[in-house]
């Protein structure tokens, strides 16, 4: 495959990125550090990704930017067929009820700019006959709860428009993969109380790229919370007033 990854330089995206580059796919990354994304590009080459790993600045709060930038990344690949989003912003709840500014800036990014940029990576792969899209949302997309009414809202968002754009769009040759990841040891989940099936960024990269290669529409990594999800998604509304998870 020929893969532009945005959010490549940590956690998840990072191990998604070390697989597909142990089995000798080019890859492009794109993210807002540039000493990050050169170091992570050396480290791909040295997995087995082909010479050289190219690399671009881009920050997912500036939606102005994204097709120069794809355009960048086209030429370097000779022609994108994979897109892989794995940034974002996450707060707690309760940082986010404090901080008005933190509020817009997570709705903005995992909302607007996060389909801002799947539109243009879309448009691209669709005039050339398909191709596949994978986002990461989250499983707090899946339920309205009392801990991530804020962050939840952003990932049900996205996970509504990308289910849509399967629909519309899997005739013409566009496969979407949907990433739902529950709890995940991750620098973004660093000091909060992880529950007793936690996952691994490794494992979750497993995961994903398998569903890359069969087109899987939606994948929850690891793969437990696809049970503990749609027991939450059964509970009365009654029930779930009372609970804190």
């Amino acid at each position: 495959m020929k893969v532009v990854l945005f959010g490549a330089t940590r956690g998840m995206g990072r191990a998604t990125a070390r697989l597909l580059a142990e089995r000798g796919d080019a890859l492009f990354l794109l993210g807002r550090d540039a000493a990050s994304l050169e170091h992570s590009a050396r480290d791909l080459e040295a997995r087995g990704a082909p010479a050289p790993v190219g690399t671009a600045e881009c920050d997912l709060m500036a939606p102005e930017t994204f097709d120069a930038i794809l355009e960048v990344a086209d030429r370097a690949l000779g022609g994108f067929d994979t897109a892989i989003l794995s940034a974002g912003l996450f707060a707690t709840q309760e940082a986010l009820e404090a901080d008005a500014a933190l509020t817009r800036d997570v709705l903005h990014a995992n909302f607007t700019a996060s389909i801002a940029w799947c539109e243009a990576v879309r448009r691209r792969l669709l005039v050339r006959g398909g191709g596949t899209l994978c986002v990461f949302s989250s499983v707090a997309g899946d339920r309205g709860r009392k801990p991530v009414a804020l962050y939840g809202a952003t990932k049900a968002g996205l996970s509504h428009y990308l289910e849509s754009r399967d629909h519309g769009d899997h005739a013409s040759g566009l496969r979407v993969v949907t990433v739902k990841p529950g709890f995940v040891h991750t620098d973004m989940t660093a000091g909060l109380d992880a529950p007793p099936f936690a996952g691994q960024p490794e494992a979750v990269a497993r995961r994903v790229v398998r569903a890359i290669d069969r087109g899987t529409p939606v994948v929850y990594a690891p793969g437990i919370w696809q049970a503990v999800m749609l027991a939450i998604r059964w509970l009365p509304r009654a029930v779930m007033r009372k609970l804190s998870f």
